[in-house]
């Protein structure tokens, strides 16, 4: 499959989705791709019934004209900057028009709250469901008040040993080249008792002992990643929760990246727990790379000076 160098955002006329917009700007113009800006929208399923008992016909055209009017909002959003922008207005499920689009895409963003009014705690449906069926890496923008996601000047990537995980710290890496950002490979293994603990470890188990482990496999992998990049990366072996440190790492990033699958994985098109409540629960845009993109013939970011 060929993806064409372009980020693909999505929009619904919300804050949050212009907040996206701005994002995707941004990382377009650090890769030098052309910006899509989207608007999906759906007709009503049923029809209205007329006063004397038959059915109108349901005129879409005041739907169109909303939704262009999202869109239009959006590309002038974008002047001034130097990008080559397209738009497009698309009929159908938002989601499933964006994972259409992500067969053809480097780079798929969203806002965390769409028109619908999902309070904070929540994804709305869109920015839930596309990370777990894209096939090119997702960004996930929240909407934090008074907070700017850009310049990227730190990025942390979650690292479990898993496939998905060694994608998603390839992709890791490229971001912080591009942007010339601290990158924080975490590796968490919860070890102490409790809830989340790994109970199958036996009782007497070094737990120190454990992390020199984990931290000699995070070099290996780190080290395999970055190859002759020249990119500051820290690396950490944790005790505890993946997504409660993700989570907590985002108060003091701009970008998570994660995988779309762990150790566990699902057999289906399903996101992980992990990446899952990380994208319920960062305050800062999470990348969710999927594994299969490795299959699909996506190199994490192939521009102009990164041949390699």
């Amino acid at each position: 499959m060929s993806h064409e160098k372009v980020v693909v955002v999505g929009v619904d006329g919300s804050e949050a989705s212009l907040v996206a917009v701005d994002w995707a700007v941004a990382e377009a113009r650090r890769t030098g791709w052309r910006l899509h800006i989207v608007c999906a929208y759906a007709l009503p399923s049923f029809t209205a019934a007329s006063l004397d008992g038959g059915y109108a016909a349901l005129d879409d055209t005041a739907i169109q004209q909303g939704a262009q009017a999202v869109v239009d909002e959006a590309v002038a959003r974008c002047d001034g900057s130097g990008l080559v922008v397209t738009s497009a207005l698309e009929t159908g499920d938002p989601a499933g028009v964006l994972v259409d689009l992500s067969r053809e895409a480097h780079l798929v963003v969203v806002g965390t709250r769409g028109g619908g009014g999902f309070t904070d705690r929540l994804l709305g449906t869109v920015s839930s469901a596309l990370p777990a069926h894209a096939h090119c890496p997702t960004v996930v923008v929240p909407l934090v008040g008074g907070r700017s996601f850009t310049p990227v000047q730190r990025i942390v990537v979650g690292v479990d040993g898993s496939d998905s995980a060694r994608v998603a710290l390839r992709r890791a890496v490229e971001e912080a080249a591009l942007w010339d950002a601290e990158l924080t490979a975490v590796a968490a293994v919860p070890i102490a008792t409790g809830a989340g603990a790994m109970a199958w470890l036996p009782a007497a188990v070094d737990r120190e002992e454990v992390l020199a482990d984990v931290r000699e496999g995070l070099g290996v992998a780190v080290a395999s990643a970055v190859g002759e990049r020249q990119v500051r990366v820290r690396q950490h072996a944790l005790d505890g929760n993946a997504a409660a440190l993700m989570a907590e790492f985002s108060t003091a990033v701009e970008l998570v990246v994660v995988g779309s699958r762990g150790r566990g994985g699902f057999a289906g098109l399903l996101l992980g727990s992990t990446s899952q409540a990380v994208l319920h629960h960062a305050v800062c845009p999470v990348m969710v790379v999927p594994a299969r993109s490795k299959d699909e013939g996506l190199s994490p970011v192939d521009v102009p000076w990164n041949k390699g």
